[in-house]
């Protein structure tokens, strides 16, 4: 809890704070942020300092200090599962005596952040994709499937992981067809139609994932700026705040990779990566699984770059309207 006594300063307070290279004990020569939907990360010449914004929706909830405490420390916990010396630490930021921000050990602390070492962004899969083969992602590959050959399966019923799917489809539908959002509605039903087709037409299937205890607490947000083909490899950023947007199948997640790797134009790859799993793991479920996968994240995906339009103002609109676009288009092309 935050002594009440003290004023908590603003998101806007902390991030001029924090873009300050002379706030970081350890030194740095120039920070610079980076920020997403949830958060606003900070680089600086050896570590990144990811703080999580106040913000609370249906599926998060960062609204206090202290959820942002645990929801951090859940951070730590989940992403060391594919790193190693990686995420470092939860620490504070903290206001002291003289009412000023310190990443110091005086004062009262006003926000939590996760502190990860740096990795070199041309170690990155986007950075490396254009030259990337399988061979040099196999040792990337061979973690993940050792990753989800030995984690524990979750207790799930079949028709909770169909109802699950199907809520999710409906929602997606639902949000975006916003009208502030100004898309085809047409052709969002269509894509939505189709997917909820396949789940009641191939209830046996996708059922049958759940009673094979092929659903597993995974990392749930696999996609090639995430993956770093450092030796050994380096997974970072899984979805930590939600345990069940986490609850996948396998052949979800490296679809969701083998879409990411087509759309940077690298499809040859993405396929290569799903081959690799169903070779190490001894699981090849019929390709229209695969298929629904990559539809259903596409549409996930058009929802997110959609949302940022939503954000009040935002600084480049033609951006997330493109990135919108491609993944509808990459649903549509998958779902049909």
């Amino acid at each position: 809890m935050t002594d009440p006594a003290v004023k908590i300063p603003s998101l806007e307070e902390k991030t001029r704070f924090l873009l300050a290279p002379a706030s970081y004990p350890e030194g740095t020569a120039s920070v610079r942020l980076e920020e997403t939907h949830m958060a606003r990360v900070f680089l600086t010449d050896h570590f990144v300092y990811k703080m999580k914004k106040p913000m609370r929706s249906s599926y998060l909830d960062f609204s206090s200090l202290d959820k942002r405490y645990t929801v951090c420390r859940e951070e730590l916990r989940l992403n060391r599962r594919l790193t190693d010396g990686t995420y470092l630490d939860v620490i504070p930021l903290r206001v002291d005596t003289h009412g000023q921000l310190t990443l110091g050990e005086q004062g009262v602390p006003v926000e939590w952040l996760v502190q990860m070492r740096r990795l070199r962004e041309e170690a990155s899969l986007p950075h490396q994709i254009d030259n990337a083969t399988p061979q040099t992602l196999a040792p990337l590959l061979q973690r993940l499937c050792d990753f989800y050959r030995t984690a524990e399966t979750i207790p799930l019923a079949p028709d909770e992981y169909l109802e699950n799917l199907r809520n999710r489809c409906s929602e997606l539908r639902t949000q975006l067809k916003a009208s502030e959002l100004l898309l085809d509605t047409a052709d969002i039903d269509q894509i939505s139609d189709a997917l909820l087709n396949f789940i009641h037409s191939e209830a046996e299937l996708l059922g049958g994932r759940v009673a094979e205890g092929r659903i597993i607490e995974g990392h749930g947000d696999l996609r090639p700026e995430h993956c770093f083909l450092t030796q050994p490899p380096q997974i970072i950023d899984c979805l930590e705040f939600n345990y069940a947007l986490r609850c996948v199948d396998p052949v979800d997640e490296l679809s969701y990779l083998a879409l990411e790797c087509e759309l940077l134009g690298r499809k040859d790859l993405g396929e290569a990566c799903l081959e690799f799993y169903y070779r190490a793991n001894g699981d090849r479920p019929p390709p229209t699984l695969a298929q629904f996968y990559r539809a259903e994240r596409a549409l996930l995906r058009a929802q997110l770059a959609a949302a940022h339009l939503l954000d009040g103002e935002v600084k480049d609109p033609g951006k997330w309207q493109r990135k919108t676009r491609i993944y509808l288009d990459a649903a549509r092309r998958y779902a049909l």
